[in-house]
């Protein structure tokens, strides 16, 4: 019998939260060869199983990319939170100045836009680019109801928000709205969901990847933090769109909308 096919070594390119920490425990379960890249600012070594191996700042392409290959990675995965700067503050070395000038033109559409474009870079010097969700794919939202409380109460609100975060995300805007009433009361900005959520008071969150999203970066994410800030805005429920949003924590973000009285439901376009 042949020995199994070991996967190619990855390349876990750390931002903030908890996704990063989660991919390194994956690859330790899984006696994968890996290689922690921090942002400095952004990653934080105490969210995560061991010290990164190596940080750079985050226009520090060349410094990043010698790191990766020094260290024998073939894939890269991009995981964790990070504010996008003003392009044209960026510190640079010579690559990261050299990409920046390539992609500045598509850096003014939008995030999706200018990270669809860091990951052909990326995958130009030889690397593949692979989603966080072809390893953690357990922590993708399930369909259907989580929890005791069910929203069928809220069925409208849950559509009339699906549609307008569809429509947000397709204009490269964000991933998130809060409907109340049939209307939408807020939408996601480049501060992100939680601060949308200290600005509003009730109705039903729901969040989706958009439309035209390079998936393989930056899909739709909730956990903990996200069910605590629902509840401080009086929220009625979190709908997420199924099969294309991370779940950090599922087992306790149910027990604490359970708690408090917050329906929690993976949504589908079919189920609508």
């Amino acid at each position: 019998m042949s020995a199994p096919v070991r996967a190619p070594k990855l390349g876990i390119i750390a931002g903030g939260g908890a996704l990063p920490g989660l991919l390194v425990s994956a690859c330790r379960a899984a006696n994968r060869d890996h290689y922690i890249l921090g942002l400095t600012g952004f990653g934080d070594n105490l969210a995560l199983p061991r010290p990164a191996d190596s940080w750079i700042r985050l226009g520090e392409v060349g410094k990043g990319l010698d790191a990766l290959r020094a260290a024998g990675v073939a894939e890269v995965v991009m995981a964790g939170a990070v504010q996008r700067p003003k392009f044209s503050e960026l510190i640079t070395d010579f690559k990261g100045a050299a990409m920046r000038a390539r992609i500045a033109g598509r850096a003014a559409l939008g995030d999706d836009s200018l990270l669809s474009a860091v990951v052909g870079e990326i995958e130009s010097e030889g690397f593949k680019v692979v989603g966080a969700d072809s390893i953690l794919f357990e922590l993708l939202a399930p369909a259907g109801v989580m929890g005791r409380h069910i929203a069928g109460a809220y069925q409208q609100d849950i559509d009339a928000g699906f549609a307008a975060a569809k429509a947000h995300g397709k204009a490269d805007a964000g991933q998130a709205v809060v409907v109340k009433d049939g209307k939408v009361v807020a939408a996601e900005a480049a501060d992100g969901t939680d601060a949308m959520l200290g600005r509003v008071n009730g109705g039903v969150l729901v969040k989706v990847k958009k439309p035209q999203q390079e998936r393989r970066v930056d899909l739709p994410t909730v956990g903990p933090a996200t069910v605590k800030n629902a509840i401080a805005a009086g929220l009625s429920g979190i709908a997420v769109e199924a099969g294309h949003t991370f779940m950090l924590d599922r087992a306790r973000m149910v027990a604490m909308a359970d708690e408090a009285g917050l329906f929690i439901v993976g949504v589908t376009d079919g189920a609508r």
